[in-house]
């Protein structure tokens, strides 16, 4: 019999929010993070914006020698494993290493290292043929992503499974999903599961305006990220990370832990379609709610609330909301759904982390994070958005979804 998974901590760095509170009230708020581009000068880019997070490592509790080692990813990910550890209680010296794991999903890595260093190898893109002698000793490890992983679990002191994942934007979902089956099998007793993402970066603001994915909204950065809304064009660029305390139901119990909510399904699907366009019926993410309803033994009567990818995209948006209708039926129009992606925007790899860190917290305090910026809603996308302000709420199950370029799509379900 499988054993049934808990989250007992959270840890979360986002824009506009630095810990697990000061997170949850920026969203409950309804308050935005998005800015003009400050890291670097992004007046050559069509999208000047993004939603960065005021992060200072120094004054999350890292030593001057791991800000010096780790890119900004692993700091963000490290912070939140250590906030997440002391949420859930847990006293790491009377764990075994050996069955404590570390599932850690990213969607580009260390960017930002990566790109700082080839400026400075390159003498900012003078020289074609680079001397590695000006390279920090720590390049190689910005070039393995796995290294993200390897942080949290120095960070933790865990040395049983330990994982990178990376399948895009649906990496943090599919990290958690990954970190619930090892403590459900029984590989693990306690795993560290979530995402990170640092890309606000030249390259990653290039590669996303090379296919138009990015909002334009350049005037009004506040609210630039639109999801649902008529009028919206893209996604604004984030970063952020958030990491959860996964253990065995029963264990947690036993030691009187807090338990913010149970993972009680997931599964992911591909579309074998397109590298970034997506079917307008929906039917892939529609299976992978199937099979993770299924998992959980819930019809769509149990699903109170839904936390959507919502990345602010004509298609996506579109797809879905076909899903949801396509999964859920007639229970679609009655269910509330919201992005927190109008908030904080998409962190890439780390964003599914993140929505399913709301979820939890959603879950515990019984309150459904708004949609911002919904003022037009799109006629194509006609459920319950909750748009502008939150919204207290009976939930006892709550779905969130992921969709990720290369058709990815991810489901999860928790409950109280």
């Amino acid at each position: 019999m499988s054993r049934r998974v808990v989250i007992t901590g959270i840890g979360a760095v986002a824009p506009g929010g630095i810990g697990r509170e000061e997170f949850w009230r920026l969203l409950v708020d309804g308050r935005t993070a998005t800015r003009r581009v400050t890291f670097f000068d992004p007046a050559a880019f069509r999208s000047q914006i993004a939603a960065e997070a005021d992060f200072d490592p120094s004054a999350c509790g890292l030593t001057s020698q791991e800000v010096r080692r780790m890119d900004r990813a692993a700091q963000f990910a490290v912070v939140c494993a250590r906030e997440a550890v002391t949420d859930s209680g847990l006293d790491l010296s009377g764990l075994d290493p050996a069955r404590t794991g570390v599932t850690v999903g990213s969607a580009v890595g260390c960017t930002m290292g990566l790109e700082k260093e080839y400026v400075v190898l390159s003498d900012d893109g003078r020289q074609w043929l680079v001397d590695h002698g000006y390279a920090v000793p720590h390049l190689y490890g910005y070039m393995v992503p796995s290294t993200l992983a390897v942080e949290v679990a120095w960070a933790v002191g865990a040395e049983g499974p330990t994982v990178l994942l990376s399948n895009g934007c649906t990496s943090g979902m599919d990290a958690v999903g990954h970190g619930a089956t090892l403590v459900e099998e029984g590989s693990a007793d306690v795993v560290l599961a979530g995402a990170t993402d640092a890309p606000i970066s030249p390259i990653s603001a290039a590669s996303f305006e090379a296919i138009k994915a990015t909002s334009s909204h350049n005037a009004d950065p506040e609210h630039a990220s639109r999801p649902f809304d008529l009028h919206r064009d893209g996604f604004v660029l984030g970063e952020g990370s958030a990491m959860l305390v996964l253990e065995e139901r029963d264990a947690a119990r036993r030691r009187g832990a807090r338990i913010y909510a149970e993972i009680v399904g997931f599964a992911s699907r591909s579309n074998a379609y397109h590298m970034t366009g997506l079917k307008p019926d929906g039917r892939e993410m529609a299976e992978a709610i199937r099979v993770a309803m299924d998992q959980a033994r819930l019809d769509p009567d149990g699903i109170d609330y839904i936390n959507a990818h919502g990345s602010g995209t004509k298609q996506n948006d579109r797809h879905e909301t076909a899903a949801f209708k396509r999964s859920l039926g007639e229970r679609a129009y009655a269910v509330p759904v919201s992005s927190i992606k109008s908030m904080i925007g998409h962190s890439l790899g780390a964003i599914g982390a993140l929505e399913l860190a709301a979820c939890a917290l959603a879950l515990d305090r019984q309150v459904v994070p708004p949609t911002a910026n919904l003022h037009h809603p799109d006629p194509e996308c006609d459920l319950d958005y909750v748009p502008l302000v939150a919204r207290e709420h009976r939930m006892r199950a709550v779905l969130s979804v992921a969709s990720g370029f290369g058709g990815f799509q991810s489901a999860a379900l928790l409950a109280r």
